[in-house]
């Protein structure tokens, strides 16, 4: 059986009369909790728990930033091979907090793994002590403010007391909204498939806004499903995936000391036992798995500060795909391109300059690029029916192609960007007050 998209949206970022989310239900072996640790000045929900039961099985791609959060250095430490519960929190960063806020996250880890084993006993006919060691944690928000172990600690039975062992549409939402910091909207996405003869859900949730661009993942996602697959299959699948997705994204260029990308597979849904990548049987779970990602992806850079651009550069018949990647990404982080898309010019000059910038020698004679359905350079000239107007018109609508023809191979890579306007400026120079 192919993926199912009945529930897919065809994502126009900025189209504010499409249903902007789907309805993400129950996932069997996931629990969702949310609460606010007063961690802001305003009254939100500020801290969110997945609580895995029977555990899960999990694989995460990090961030390859030098320097790196607390929490980033806790999962790296854990070697357990089932995960019991992931906690994620909003405002600190948790990073250039040094050893205080590691033990910051080793207290809160002791006191989750102790109020869990209780839920447990009190709910359960087998129940089994969780171990701190058995907890992930994601942390989101400012660099270098102390962390605030306290609250979030102090918070541990409130979030507990409210884990919602079945989910519907309104729960996700919550856990979504609860993990944003400057983002404006909450991201999800939803895939369903087969493995085998057997049907299995994928949900995601994402965040990101700023700080966003590709050295491992760009911004905090979590994958869950509820397929039987091992750690080591998951982490085949995710490393094959967030390259043309997490990986091909970018707002504004920089990366975050936090981020990390996770999926978690409860194996409830028995299906056929997959012990190797190329299997058949995990041909549509890849596909949709992928479809997930790049949802989520597209999301979080039509939600990038500022934006009102959503920009799909699409870089065609390179020598390989690294000489495109350099390509798509030098259009992609070139402010002069940014802001000419921002203001509607339709200066291709620009996008001339970031090619000839990316260090991929090119032959100029075969390069083709068109802005949407335009052609406006042609084997290497400017084609002879240019008018400014025509592209002028289109740098107006909200969606913007830009596609990159070499004609020099067989690879390709896309990129997704936005637009740098005011805004964005605005917002950053203003990101703590």
């Amino acid at each position: 059986m192919a993926i199912n998209f009945k529930n897919f949206i065809n994502l126009q970022p900025f189209n504010s009369k499409m249903n902007d989310f789907q309805d993400l239900d129950h996932i069997e072996g996931v629990s969702i909790s949310t609460t606010c640790a007063n961690l802001y000045s305003k009254t939100r929900d500020d801290l969110v728990m997945f609580y895995f039961r029977d555990g899960a099985n999990y694989a995460s791609v990090y961030t390859q930033s030098k320097i790196v959060s607390e929490n980033i250095k806790w999962n790296l430490n854990i070697k357990s091979k089932k995960i019991k519960s992931l906690i994620i929190n909003t405002k600190n960063a948790n990073a250039f907090t040094g050893l205080e806020g590691y033990q910051g996250l080793k207290e809160i880890a002791e006191e989750t793994s102790l109020q869990l084993s209780k839920k447990q006993k009190e709910d359960e006919d087998n129940p089994k002590n969780i171990l701190p060691n058995e907890i992930l944690f994601g942390c989101t928000g400012t660099i270098g403010e102390k962390y605030p172990t306290k609250k979030i600690k102090e918070s541990i039975p409130s979030l507990i007391n409210k884990i919602k062992y079945t989910q519907n549409k309104l729960i996700w939402m919550k856990a979504a909204l609860g993990i944003m910091t400057t983002d404006l909207k909450p991201k999800l996405a939803m895939a369903e498939c087969n493995i085998g003869n057997k049907k299995v859900k994928i949900y995601g949730i994402a965040k990101g806004s700023g700080m966003i661009f590709p050295n491992m993942a760009t911004t905090l996602g979590y994958i869950f499903t509820d397929a039987d697959l091992s750690n080591n299959i998951l982490n085949q699948l995710l490393k094959n995936n967030i390259e043309t997705t997490f990986n091909a994204i970018t707002c504004d260029g920089d990366t975050s000391t936090n981020d990390m990308v996770s999926i978690f597979s409860t194996g409830i849904v028995k299906n056929s036992k997959i012990n190797n990548i190329n299997d058949k049987k995990i041909k549509n779970f890849n596909e949709a798995l992928h479809s997930v990602l790049l949802n989520l992806s597209k999301r979080i850079v039509a939600d990038g500060e500022g934006a009102s651009k959503f920009i799909t550069i699409n870089i065609m018949k390179s020598k390989n795909e690294k000489d495109a990647k350099k390509i798509a990404f030098a259009i992609a982080n070139s402010p002069l391109v940014k802001t000419a898309i921002a203001g509607e010019d339709p200066n291709w000059g620009r996008i001339i300059m970031a090619i000839g910038k990316s260090g991929v020698n090119i032959n100029l004679k075969r390069l083709s690029i068109n802005f949407g359905n335009i052609k406006i350079i042609v084997k290497g000239k400017l084609v002879n029916n240019y008018t400014e107007t025509e592209v002028a018109n289109y740098m107006k609508e909200h969606t913007i192609d830009i596609s990159i023809d070499l004609n020099m191979g067989l690879k390709k890579f896309t990129a997704y960007t936005m637009d740098l306007t005011k805004k964005y400026i605005e917002i950053n120079a203003d990101y703590r007050s």
